[in-house]
Parts: structure tokens; sequence; C-alpha cells
């Protein structure tokens, strides 16, 4: 039988074991622990990875990853519970908010690129995409030539929007760019003639076409201008935080699981309108996935566009 003594020492040992951890933790987790709370930015209109639903609520295939990442979290701190605070962004303030402090995780489409890892850092790359225009049928747009002299859209804040702005200068296309507050409002210029085209990643594209009046009405461009590595973005240097959301992460990955959610996005039914996307999971991807990496470099997913290459001189 124990004694009282030792149990009495061991329960004590226990206390300044737990006031020892709670001591080393820093940063976002620390934050998180003394909070009860992880804020994770969202977006309203990037389906289907953040976006609000017909009862305003925010979801998306981004949104479950953090979710996943969160539960991992809340495990790793011995939390009995968690509140996940949804706070909305747009791809010009997510990054300040992250590194303000607002906001823990941005949960949209953001692409990783080696500017941004200047000032933010990347979970394990999510999605690969790639750069291409949308344009009415009616327009006959196949290429980024042929909008020369035109009104295009991109949204603000974005690697797209940076990566036309160079584009159009270099190859002295002389098109009008308007810079749109978000997807939706970048879309709806193409919709009422506003502008010829919309440059954005061509899975969002899609997404909008789809859930739009007339999906028929328009079309994508084969010719990719850039690849695009999703990935969800952390503070920088926040080394123990970035650790806890890049492993559940990776596991999730390699485990397989990840597969499951990807086709409740891309391969399923979504709301609001119960379109399918019906978008395969690419072989780029799938590579990502069995190999995880927070890579900034094109390079590391596909071929690397000419356009992207003429960009990138620039920067």
């Amino acid at each position: 039988m124990m004694s009282s003594k030792l149990v009495v020492a061991l329960v004590g040992l226990g206390v300044l074991v737990g006031s020892v951890q709670a001591q080393e933790l820093t940063g976002t987790l620390k934050k998180i622990k003394d909070t009860g709370t992880i804020t994770l930015g969202v977006r309203d209109s990037s389906i289907p990875f953040s976006y609000l639903d017909d009862k305003q609520s925010y979801q998306g295939y981004s949104i479950d990853l953090c979710l996943k990442a969160a539960t991992a979290i809340q495990k790793q701190l011995g939390m009995t519970a968690l509140n996940v605070k949804m706070v909305p962004v747009t791809s010009a303030t997510r990054i300040p908010l992250i590194s303000n402090g607002t906001i823990d995780l941005s949960c949209d489409s953001a692409t990783n690129n080696a500017d941004r890892q200047k000032v933010v850092s990347f979970a394990p790359t999510m999605y690969v995409t790639a750069n291409r225009i949308l344009a009415k049928k009616s327009s006959n747009i196949k290429a980024l030539d042929d909008l020369k002299g035109k009104t295009i859209v991109s949204t603000s804040g974005t690697s797209n929007l940076k990566q036309v702005t160079i584009l159009n200068g270099e190859r002295n296309l002389g098109m009008n760019i308007l810079a749109a507050k978000d997807h939706a409002e970048a879309f709806l210029m193409v919709e009422t003639g506003r502008a010829t085209a919309f440059v954005m990643d061509d899975i969002l594209l899609a997404s909008l076409a789809a859930s739009s009046r007339a999906p028929n009405d328009y079309a994508i461009t084969t010719e990719a201008l850039s690849v695009e590595p999703y990935g969800i973005i952390e503070r920088k240097d926040d080394p123990a935080f970035k650790l806890a959301v890049d492993t559940a992460l990776t596991n999730l990955y390699k485990s397989g699981q990840v597969n499951d959610i990807y086709a409740k996005w891309f391969l399923k039914a979504i709301p609001p309108k119960g379109i399918n996307l019906n978008v395969p999971m690419s072989p780029q991807l799938k590579a990502a996935f069995a190999h995880p990496t927070d890579s900034a470099d094109p390079a590391a997913y596909a071929a690397v566009p000419e356009a992207q290459k003429q960009s990138s001189k620039k920067k």
C-alpha cells in the first residue's frame, strides 16, 4: 500500500511538472492555453476552401484541415475543451492579422511563395493549383496576350494580381487592371461586363463559375501562368506552434485520412447549391501528401510555366 507521504510527494511532483510545462509554453501555444481559444482566419467566398454557406456558417476544405490541427493542439496541451473562433479575413488583411496576433492560422486559399515566407510561415502544402484566366466564352480569350488593351480584374492582395501586373508591363499589353476586394466581387465584374477577364487560381475560378447563374457562359484558359502551392498560414518565428500544426497535418496526409476530406469538398456535392466540382486529386497533390513539404518553390510541385519564370525575374 502506498504511504500517504509518498502520495503527497507524487501529487506535489505532478503539480511542479505541470507548472514547469506551463512555464515552458511560449508564443501561440501559450496564448491558446491561457485563453482556451484558437482563432482562425476564414474567407467569405473562397469556394471550396473557406466560405460562408446559406446558413451564414463558415466551412470548407481548408477549415476542415485547420480544425484537425486544432484538435491535435488541444490534445497536446491537455485541454478538456477548446473554443474555435472564426474571424473573416481577405487576401489583403490575412497576413497583417497573422503578424499582429489577431488570428492564429489563416485557413483559406493562400499561395505559399518566397515573398510571403519572409513575413509568415506556411504549413505543409494542402493543394496545388495554377494561375489561369476566366472569361465569357463570347470573348474568345485563349491566352493572356488576347487581353491586350482590355480591362481585367484580380483580387487585391493576391500573388495573381502581382504577377499579371508584372506581365502587363513586360509584354507591353496595355491592360487596365482592376483590384477587387474579394473573389466574389471580381467574378461579378466579369459577369456584368465591367471586366473582360478574371485572373486567379483555376480551382477558385471553376468554383465561382459553377456557382453562378449561367455556368456554361464561362471558359477557363488552358494556358497556365504559374504553379500555386496552397498552405495554411502560420505566424513566423514561432517554431513550437509550427511544429504542432505541421505534425498534425503531416500525420493526416501520410495516413491517408486527408483523402476523405478531399473527396468531401472536390468530389461530392457541396453547399449551398449542391454543386459537385468533380476535381480528382492531381498527381502533384498526391506527391505533396506522400512527402509533405512547406517549400515555396513551384518547381518542387510541377513544371514552371514560362510566364512564371518571366514574372519572377522582376519581383
